[in-house]
């Protein structure tokens, strides 16, 4: 059977049309969500910037507190927002909403808080080693290539693989 060049045509269009579509879909998909109320990207890293954060089961002062984090600079990840109030999550998952004005922007990580040796720090040639860092020691990030991280604290500054740190994505670069 035979079809009118208009019918093929038509048929074309709409086949592109739909390509169009899945495509225009995905890209939007991989595009950064971003917070409602920050117009940040959700998730995302950040530290605590007092040595006492209550962590409540919701987002108001009216919900009870679950529990109290005692160490500024721990690395946290930002899962939602509401209002004043920021949903996080720590190395090991577990979360609860704090006042964003107790988070800071600044970027830190913790050492590999899933193994239990010590990492090595290394000098910026990749190989030297300048430090051993054990499981949950905090530093500062001052920069990610995608693959290795320049970390430094009290009495060390050095590269690690980006992989042995919780605090920045696989494959994130920062500046």
């Amino acid at each position: 059977m035979r079809q009118r060049k208009s019918e093929t045509s038509t048929g074309l269009c709409a086949t592109l049309a739909l390509v169009a579509l899945m495509i225009a879909t995905a890209a939007r998909a991989q595009e950064p969500q971003k917070g409602p109320v920050s117009n940040l990207p959700i998730p995302r890293y950040v530290s605590l910037k007092s040595d006492r954060v209550n962590v409540r089961e919701g987002p108001s002062k009216e919900h009870p507190t679950v529990w109290i984090y005692q160490r500024a600079g721990l690395p946290v990840e930002i899962t939602a927002e509401f209002e004043t109030w920021r949903k996080i999550r720590d190395s090991e998952g577990s979360e609860g909403w704090v006042l964003h004005s107790l988070l800071s922007g600044r970027r830190t990580a913790l050492v590999a808080p899933w193994k239990k040796e010590p990492q090595i720090l290394v000098a910026s040639d990749h190989a030297t080693p300048v430090a051993r860092l054990g499981p949950g020691v905090i530093g500062n990030l001052r920069g990610c290539d995608g693959k290795w991280c320049r970390l430094a604290g009290q009495g060390f500054d050095g590269y690690m693989p980006q992989e042995n740190l919780w605090g920045v994505y696989p494959g994130e670069k920062v500046e």
